[in-house]
């Protein structure tokens, strides 16, 4: 086991992947002579040269259609994406097995940015995994850890359907253990990071580091957490939640996004529809506020949830 960047495991899943099958290869800005924008692909033009580490001009509904006809061919492209290309993924990637009445695939991964990011302003610090998980013929990934993302990242390269890879700028110096060998994570299988008796918490992504501090704190006053990690939104994996939730009878969904038609919402759904009896308590939600996301760094604060929230929303659940 070595501790490694999540950045580097990114790097690290492609470029396996890239020397295992010579028709995996990466496009997007930046990912070639400057190494990515967060250096997620370094050193992958060095080994593989221009032909496969591709950059492009900053013209994403461009670059993404490329790559789909790519797919569509028989390549397996890696996509580094902008919302702009939004387009081509759910006009074209998603639904051309179905349009084509299962002649034509399309093998692709678009690696893209989710949540805030810091004082970056509204137009980059935003969610859209519901978006795309509301998308039939798409999978979404949202790893929360390096060893996650490996893992997803490869089986996501293997898959023979478009999957939308979610990456947070927040995470890429983020540290974990990586095996030493080769080790792919199966994409619709969620993960309990940390099993408990009283509440289930369910959420993925970074924003579930604030459920892990909140834990600690309610332990320490007799509350048990069970947190559970989705891994992967769409497919979801509905069966360990209602598992959980049969347990613990309680149930608090965390997610770093609006709470309009999140992901929240339909687990909620699935929840109620599923295991309704079990429950002791209504479901609660914590999401950002309805808002865009504000530059001022105490709003932002204030937007984002936190423990405290966490913690609140247990304590409500529990009548305490």
């Amino acid at each position: 086991m070595k501790v490694k960047q999540f950045r580097e495991v990114i790097a690290e899943a492609m470029s396996e992947e890239m020397r295992r099958d010579e028709s995996v290869f990466l496009l997007g800005e930046e990912v070639a002579e400057y190494n990515g924008a967060y250096k997620a692909s370094k050193g992958m033009l060095d080994e593989f040269g221009e032909k496969r580490i591709i950059d492009t001009p900053i013209s994403e509904l461009g670059f993404a259609g490329i790559a789909v006809g790519s797919a569509m061919n028989g390549n397996r492209p890696i996509v580094e994406f902008a919302l702009v290309g939004i387009d081509q993924i759910i006009n074209n990637a998603a639904k051309i097995r179905q349009m084509s009445g299962g002649q034509l695939n399309c093998p692709i991964v678009f690696r893209g940015p989710t949540g805030s990011a810091g004082q970056l302003g509204a137009t980059h610090s935003q969610s859209f995994e519901n978006w795309f998980a509301n998308t039939p013929g798409l999978k979404v990934v949202v790893p929360s850890n390096p060893y996650d993302a490996k893992g997803l990242l490869k089986a996501a390269i293997r898959d023979d359907d478009p999957v939308i890879f979610m990456e947070s700028e927040q995470m890429y110096s983020d540290k974990g253990e990586i095996p030493d060998g080769e080790y792919i994570l199966p994409i619709g299988v969620a993960d309990i990071k940390r099993k408990g008796t009283d509440v289930t918490v369910v959420s993925f992504g970074k924003i579930i580091k604030e459920a892990y501090k909140a834990a600690d704190i309610l332990e320490k006053e007799g509350i048990s957490l069970e947190i559970i990690d989705l891994r992967t939104v769409r497919p979801m994996d509905h069966a360990t939640i209602l598992e959980s939730v049969k347990k613990t009878n309680r149930l608090v969904i965390l997610e770093e996004a609006w709470p309009f038609a999140s992901v929240a919402s339909e687990i909620t759904y699935q929840v109620q529809e599923n295991a309704f009896d079990y429950l002791d308590a209504p479901i609660q939600r914590i999401t950002t506020a309805d808002t865009p996301a504000p530059f001022s760094p105490v709003l932002l604060e204030a937007w984002l949830p936190n423990a405290n929230d966490v913690i609140n929303a247990v304590k409500k659940v529990m009548y305490i």
